[in-house]
């Protein structure tokens, strides 16, 4: 049952997503528009309650229920950025607004955007240990709870190798690809 509110939750997001980004630019409603992007987290709160009625009723923990943990801690961690990145475009497309700015390609200007994505990843492991550390409170029996520690030490692995990616921005920076002065061309008569 979980693992199918994870999927409609997911469906739920884009369905919400390209409503909220329809009615806003195609339809001229932007404050209708905002209303439906902010209806977001409601679905993670949706698999919140399931997955803890879910414990209540007696379902041992597994790795559905830590897979809803982690669902929700990416949602926390990169959802925001997800729905700015796509309304920017939208807007773009559609509303006329100026074409979004790129991420950077070079230099250490990459290396801070990648630390900044990779703080989305923190804040995604931290919001899943959390939910995870409550569920394992919860059930309060530490023989039925190694599938939740399992994705506890997941989600931390995940971020750590997230951050030695985004580190290496840092260390070796990718140049910028060095342009030629072009001389003047001359025309004799």
């Amino acid at each position: 049952m979980i693992v199918a509110l994870i999927v409609i939750c997911e469906v739920g997001f884009w369905v919400l997503l390209a409503a909220g980004l329809a009615t806003r630019y195609l339809w001229g409603r932007p404050r209708a528009g905002a209303a439906l992007l902010l209806c977001e987290p409601l679905l993670e709160l949706v698999l919140l309650v399931a997955t803890v009625l879910d414990l209540k009723n007696g379902a041992a923990p597994s790795w559905t229920h830590g897979l809803a943990a982690l669902y929700i801690g990416y949602t926390a961690g990169h959802g925001h950025r997800t729905v700015t990145w796509l309304d920017g475009h939208a807007a773009h497309r559609f509303g006329g607004a100026p074409p979004p700015a790129k991420p950077p390609r070079y230099g250490m200007a990459r290396a801070r955007h990648e630390g900044r994505i990779w703080l989305g990843t923190l804040t995604g492991a931290a919001v899943a240990t959390g939910l995870l550390m409550a569920a394992i409170r919860y059930v309060g029996d530490a023989s039925r709870t190694g599938p939740l520690e399992d994705w506890m030490h997941g989600a931390w692995r995940a971020a750590a190798i997230h951050g030695v990616i985004a580190l290496t921005y840092a260390v070796w920076p990718k140049k910028a690809p060095e342009t030629k002065e072009r001389e003047p061309v001359r025309i004799e008569r």
